[in-house]
């Protein structure tokens, strides 16, 4: 499962990006966000409903493109920018029940993680030892926790290289921008391995 997790993607990248650019609490806000969108596909895969996803190849894709899609949107929000701070001041970060959301919803258009828990909780539970649905249930678990630790070290290791604390109007404006660049990056390679795999 670690290795799961370590394999590099949208997750990966956009957690990277926050906590070097508004530093470790906005990148474990969004870690929090994530992590629900983690849950919640892995409580539908045990129900069944994750199934569905792989099987409607046109649902899959409709997630996919969306995913595509808001990151394309939040990489246009970063190059425009937000408000200018105070003179004196660092840049705010996006509030916190924004980057929670943004974690959220990057997630859950990422039907990837639905794929998973269908195609590989089954193959590691057994009927002999109980019931399987107790066992994906408590198998996913694991997962989540597995991945709350290696997400919380990306923002941990990426945070601790905040660029927030040199901050000037100028430097901000090139922050954003590569900010956009990044998510804009991030963006095409989904949508490469999206259009690949249709």
């Amino acid at each position: 499962m670690a290795l799961v997790e370590l394999t590099p993607g949208p997750n990966m990248g956009y957690l990277t990006i926050v906590a070097s650019r508004w530093g470790r609490p906005a990148g474990l806000m969004t870690v929090a966000g994530v992590t629900l969108g983690l849950t919640v596909y892995m409580l539908a895969a045990v129900a069944g409903l994750g199934a569905i996803v792989m099987r409607v190849a046109w649902l899959y894709a409709l997630l996919q493109w969306a995913g595509v899609g808001f990151l394309l949107w939040l990489a246009f929000e970063a190059w425009r920018g937000g408000p200018a701070p105070r003179p004196g001041h660092q840049a705010e970060p996006p509030a916190r029940g924004r980057l929670f959301a943004r974690g959220l919803i990057a997630n859950l258009l990422n039907p990837k993680a639905a794929v998973f828990y269908v195609a590989l909780l089954p193959g590691f539970t057994n009927p002999a030892r109980g019931d399987p649905a107790i066992q994906a249930l408590a198998l996913g678990a694991i997962h989540v926790v597995v991945s709350i630790t290696i997400h919380t070290a990306i923002v941990l290791a990426a945070g601790s290289v905040s660029l927030a604390r040199w901050e000037t109007p100028n430097l901000r404006r090139r922050l954003d921008r590569g900010v956009a660049v990044g998510l804009a990056l991030i963006a095409l390679w989904l949508g490469w391995e999206t259009f690949q795999s249709t």
